[in-house]
């Protein structure tokens, strides 16, 4: 006779209704084909390029979990 196993899934990711979100200062790239973003605290440079496809980045504003930045190269050039 072959037993039957019960299979239960455990995550250590916490449901995401308990991460903290904010309006966090974002920059979206400009070409209309392009779907790149990155946060502003993530750029190396005053006024980014999309690594996706290279063109010009402008600033907005986008609902994010809150991260932190704790990299020693955020100064921006």
């Amino acid at each position: 006779m072959k037993k039957e196993g019960c299979c239960l899934y455990y995550s250590r990711k916490s449901p995401m209704d308990d991460v903290p979100e904010e309006m966090t200062p974002i920059w979206s790239c400009t070409n209309e084909k392009c779907n790149g973003w990155m946060r502003d605290n993530f750029v190396l440079s005053v006024q980014p390029r999309c690594g996706q496809c290279d063109s010009l980045m402008e600033k907005s504003e986008r609902l994010l979990p809150v991260l932190t930045n704790t990299s020693p190269n955020q100064k921006k050039n």
